[in-house]
């Protein structure tokens, strides 16, 4: 019998960098329902130097902490500068009471988009836009 393994490959990877990488991960797994795939210390005690969450529907992300390492790099200066993404989910009113309760503060209420979507918009703790909804995009 032969048999073949299908491996899927992600190719795009927002990366986020957190004052607070632990707060992070927790907030991004009990909130919004990602799933950690790795999660590497940094140097500082509590620090991630990187992990990798996927997105139950496809995908993922990529954070760790600004205290990863003794010293500063080029890419931590993106923690003072708020990113937003999209999630794609086939029951955002089942995430929404989660997110809120996991602490995440409402940026745009549940609604139904005139192009079809139904989605919210939360802000994490640190100022990171989190868009939750049914629209999955035009490419194939």
């Amino acid at each position: 019998m032969n048999t073949t393994q299908n491996t899927v490959r992600i190719g795009v990877w927002p990366t986020l960098i957190y004052r607070d990488g632990p707060a992070a991960l927790k907030f991004l797994t009990e909130g919004l329902g990602f799933t950690v795939a790795a999660s590497y210390p940094g140097e500082a005690e509590g620090s991630i130097a990187h992990a990798e969450l996927l997105w139950p529907h496809g995908g993922g992300v990529m954070v760790s902490s600004v205290d990863r390492h003794a010293e500063p790099n080029e890419f931590d200066r993106f923690v003072d500068q708020a990113q937003g993404i999209y999630l794609v989910h086939d029951d955002p009113d089942s995430l929404y009471p989660q997110a809120i309760a996991a602490g995440a503060k409402v940026l745009r209420e549940m609604r139904d988009e005139d192009f079809g979507s139904r989605n919210f918009s939360v802000t994490d703790f640190e100022g990171n836009a989190w868009s939750v909804g049914t629209y999955a995009g035009e490419a194939p």
